[in-house]
């Protein structure tokens, strides 16, 4: 009788232990969709308040661990037409631009094409150098000290004119240079300029042609491409000022910005180029270790940039980072390693930046 009794017990006492099993796993999946659905209300939260339905928007997506986790679009991709934006919506994504011109160079650099020490004046003889040594790794750094062609007087004159890439150099190489090569970090788009022509010295094609084979067709990115006013683009969003109100974003020739700026993209394309570089699909690891080295002035002083990107801390966290700005449009893409987190955001609007809103998202995502 007593050896019922005990395992009647021991039943009864696993029955209870397995209830309370089930119970903590439903409350545990229940908190972790609340959680979840607290975090993507906040993200909503954020962005409805800063682009707001009637306004020019933009579209986020949000990825860890190489899977999305929040893909939105906020406000309006044309004004004119009251057209609601989309994740679908093509962009000009400006200064992000810079991280393909870098990758390219890589690229060439890998297929032993060029070396990240030669000195510019082995693919532009009449460079006026004046007797500085400017590299490559200068020119990818932004401290070659040669003046950025977006600060020179006299611009304006020629915004609207499709000049060669000779041509536009032509425009700042005589410019004397704010310091010598090595001695500070200046953000400096002529650099990336010059990195263009030389890619296109090396290779035969011009940079568009370069970038769409070998990066754009390479990783399916079928919504990117080298931008142009005349060309009809599927899902463009148009761009604006705000100045005593709204007004259509003035209008440049593409030639100017040229590989310092004129890329287009959508937030799911960016994502496809960060996953790419992630997981070394156009350049060896040991390369992109080059690309993302915090690199010094000849003093010793670290700049915080690599190779077309920011090297910054969030939260203590290293932070791989790059925005955009060209006339309408404003972008912002950041990507924690330790994470593997990565925020991207493109706006319509020169107005309403998303830099900061996309930083203080991937700390949320941190946490998440």
């Amino acid at each position: 009788m007593k050896v019922v009794f005990n395992f009647i017990k021991m039943k009864k006492s696993l029955c209870f232990k397995y209830l309370l099993a089930i119970i903590s796993i439903t409350f545990f999946n229940y908190q972790s969709a609340i959680y979840g659905q607290t975090f993507e209300a906040s993200i909503d939260s954020i962005l409805l308040e800063k682009y707001p339905p009637n306004a020019p928007g933009a579209t986020f997506l949000i990825s860890k661990n190489g899977n999305i986790i929040y893909h939105k679009a906020f406000g309006l991709s044309n004004l004119e037409l009251a057209v609601p934006m989309k994740n679908g919506n093509v962009f000009e994504i400006g200064s992000i631009t810079k991280q393909f011109t870098a990758i390219s160079i890589m690229m060439l650099m890998e297929s032993g094409l060029l070396n990240l020490e030669d000195e510019i004046t082995k693919y532009i003889p009449d460079y006026p150098t004046n007797g500085n040594t400017i590299t490559i790794h200068h020119l990818l750094t932004h401290t070659s000290g040669i003046k950025s062609f977006t600060s020179i007087k006299g611009l304006n004159t020629i915004a609207e004119q499709d000049l060669t890439p000779m041509e536009l150099i032509d425009f700042f190489k005589n410019e004397p240079i704010d310091f010598l090569p090595g001695e500070k970090f200046k953000y400096n788009n002529s650099g990336y300029i010059l990195l263009g022509y030389i890619i296109e010295k090396i290779t035969g094609l011009d940079y568009a042609t370069f970038v769409e084979e070998n990066i754009f067709n390479e990783l399916e990115m079928k919504a990117s491409r080298y931008a142009s006013h005349s060309k009809v683009i599927q899902d463009r969003a148009s761009g604006y000022h705000h100045k005593d109100g709204y007004t259509n974003n003035k209008m440049i020739s593409f030639s100017l910005p040229y590989s310092s700026g004129s890329l287009m993209s959508t937030t799911g394309d960016m994502f496809k180029w960060q996953e790419a570089i992630k997981n070394n699909l156009l350049i060896r690891k040991e390369t992109a270790d080059i690309v993302f080295t915090n690199y010094t002035l000849n003093n010793g002083e670290h700049i915080d940039y690599g190779y077309g990107w920011h090297i910054k801390k969030i939260e203590n966290a290293r932070s791989l980072e790059h925005g955009g700005s060209i006339f309408g449009f404003k972008s912002m893409g950041v990507y924690i390693p330790d994470s593997d987190i990565y925020v991207i955001g493109l706006s319509n609007c020169g107005c309403n930046s998303p830099t900061e809103v996309t930083r203080k998202i991937a700390v949320l995502a941190m946490y998440d």
